[in-house]
C-alpha cells in the first residue's frame, strides 16, 4: 500500500466517523418544552406532536413541562438549552401579549427565537357557574352592570388570552368585574365549578367534560364558528360583540440562531404530524384545529396580533410588574 493510498483510506475512515457522530447527534433526544403542566391544554398538544415529530425526525422527542410566570420559565429554559437540543410549544400569549404586558420581561419576540411552525389554533368558550344564575351572555352581562365588581371571572394568569379575553368582553360591554388569576388551568377551572369564581374563558378542550355534565353553562363560543358539541352555544359575533378576535393558536419556535436547514427540517416534521390523519382526529376531537405554515407564518401572526392586542392593552393600561 502506497502512502497516498494509506492518507485516503486514513480520511475516508475520519469522514465515516464524523458521518457517524453526525448520525448519533441526530438520535439525542429532542426536548419539546411546553409551559404548562401535564393535563393542560398545550401538554395535551405537546404529546400528539411529540409522538409523531420523533418518527419523522427519526430521534426521540420528550415532552418537558415547565409552567408558571405566563411562561417565561419555559421561555429560560429554552434559552439555557445546550446547543439546538430543544424548542418550545408556545401560545399567542408568550409571543405576542407578553412583550406588551412585562415592564421588565426577559425575553425578546423578535430576537430571541427562530420561529418554525404553526401547529393548531384552539376554540375559547365563556363558561359560568351554575350558581350564577345565568344561561346567556346578555344576562351575565346585565348582573355585571347592575353590581359592578362584585362578579369575578378567573383567569390562566394575569396577560393569557383567558384573561385578555374577559377584559375585551367587559369592556366592549362597558361592565366592570373583578379578575382572579391562577397558575394553570386545572385551578382556575376548578375555582369556577366549587363557586369561588363565577365565569371564565377557557380552551373548550378543557371545559367541554364539565359542561356536558352540568358542572358549567356555556355562554358563548369566542371563535368565527359554532362548535357540533355545543350546536346551541352562539359565537362571541352571534350576540352582538363586535370587539377583537381572540387569537388561540400555538406555534413551535426554537433557541435564536437555528440553521434554515435546521428549521426546514423541523417545519417538515410538525407539518407531516399536523397532516396525519389520526392526529386530525385526535386533534378535532377536542376542537383543536390543525394548522400547515412556514416560519415566516408564524412571524407574521406573532406582529399582527402583537399590533392589535398591544394598542388594547395599552389602552387599558394593563400591566404586569
Amino acid at each position: 500500500m502506497t502512502l497516498r493510498t494509506t492518507r485516503r483510506a486514513a480520511g475516508g475512515l475520519a469522514l465515516a466517523v464524523l458521518a457517524g457522530q453526525a448520525r448519533a447527534q441526530d438520535r439525542q433526544p429532542l426536548r419539546l418544552i411546553v409551559p404548562q403542566p401535564p393535563g393542560g391544554a398545550a401538554d395535551g398538544i405537546g404529546r400528539i406532536l411529540a409522538d409523531s415529530m420523533a418518527r419523522e425526525l427519526g430521534q426521540p422527542v420528550i415532552v418537558d413541562n415547565r409552567p408558571g410566570a405566563n411562561g417565561v420559565i419555559a421561555v429560560n429554559a429554552l434559552k439555557a438549552a445546550r446547543g439546538f437540543d430543544a424548542v418550545l410549544l408556545g401560545g399567542v400569549s408568550l409571543f405576542s401579549f407578553n412583550p406588551n404586558l412585562y415592564s421588565n420581561l426577559p425575553y425578546d419576540s423578535a430576537r430571541d427565537f427562530t420561529y418554525i411552525a404553526p401547529v393548531v389554533d384552539t376554540t375559547l368558550v365563556l363558561v359560568a357557574n351554575p350558581r350564577v344564575g345565568v344561561t346567556t351572555l346578555a344576562a351575565l352581562m346585565e348582573r355585571a352592570r347592575a353590581e359592578p365588581e362584585r362578579l369575578t371571572y378567573a383567569s390562566v394568569g394575569i396577560g393569557n388570552s383567558t384573561h385578555l379575553s374577559m377584559e375585551m368582553i367587559t369592556d366592549t360591554a362597558g361592565v366592570r368585574m373583578t379578575h382572579i388569576p391562577f397558575n394553570g388551568t386545572t385551578p382556575s377551572l376548578t375555582s369556577v365549578m366549587q363557586g369561588q369564581t363565577d365565569c371564565m374563558v377557557i380552551p373548550l378542550v378543557s371545559a367541554l367534560p364539565h359542561i356536558q355534565a352540568g358542572s358549567l353553562v356555556a355562554l358563548a363560543i369566542l371563535n368565527p364558528q359554532r362548535v357540533s358539541g355545543l350546536p346551541n352555544v352562539p359565537t362571541l359575533r352571534e350576540t352582538g360583540f363586535e370587539g377583537l378576535a381572540m387569537p388561540g393558536w400555538y406555534a413551535i419556535v426554537g433557541p435564536a440562531g437555528m440553521s434554515a436547514t435546521t428549521v426546514e427540517r423541523l417545519n417538515a416534521a410538525v407539518r407531516a404530524a399536523t397532516a396525519d390523519s389520526e392526529n386530525v382526529r385526535r386533534f378535532r376531537e377536542v376542537y383543536l384545529e390543525p394548522m400547515s405554515g412556514s416560519a415566516e407564518f408564524v412571524r407574521r401572526a406573532v406582529e399582527t396580533d402583537s399590533a392589535a392586542w398591544g394598542a388594547f392593552i395599552r389602552r387599558k393600561n394593563l400591566r404586569v410588574e
